[in-house]
């Protein structure tokens, strides 16, 4: 079964910079897409970044040039380091997985990411 444990959210003035990291267990995480989502209240959840095991990248438009995703297949953790935060990044950000075969995917939590003006 697999888990998805996010951390490192938190609150932070404009500007600032947090480290999401996201711990997966219970698979094989060579075989899976790594995302972030976020989702603010009110609003749809939206992709942020994801990336393969072969390091391959998308980012949302809102996030590229100041958030990078990363992933160690080692620690089968993928990490979002967010610099330059804004207002409007404050949602509660969610880790995904995404099997590349069978297409399906699991959630984490969320952790919140408060950015104050």
């Amino acid at each position: 079964q697999v888990q998805l444990v996010e951390s490192g959210g938190g609150l932070v003035q404009s500007g600032g910079s947090l480290r999401l990291s996201c711990s997966a267990s219970g698979m094989i995480f060579q075989f899976y897409v790594m995302g972030w989502y976020r989702q603010a209240p009110g609003k749809q959840r939206e992709l942020v970044a994801d990336i393969t095991s072969g390091d391959k990248i998308n980012y949302a438009d809102s996030v590229k040039g100041r958030f990078t995703i990363s992933r160690d297949n080692a620690k089968n953790t993928v990490y979002l380091q967010m610099n330059s935060l804004k207002p409007e990044d404050t949602s509660v950000y969610y880790c995904n997985a995404r099997n590349v075969f069978t297409k399906g995917g699991s959630w984490g939590q969320g952790t919140q990411v408060t950015v104050s003006s």
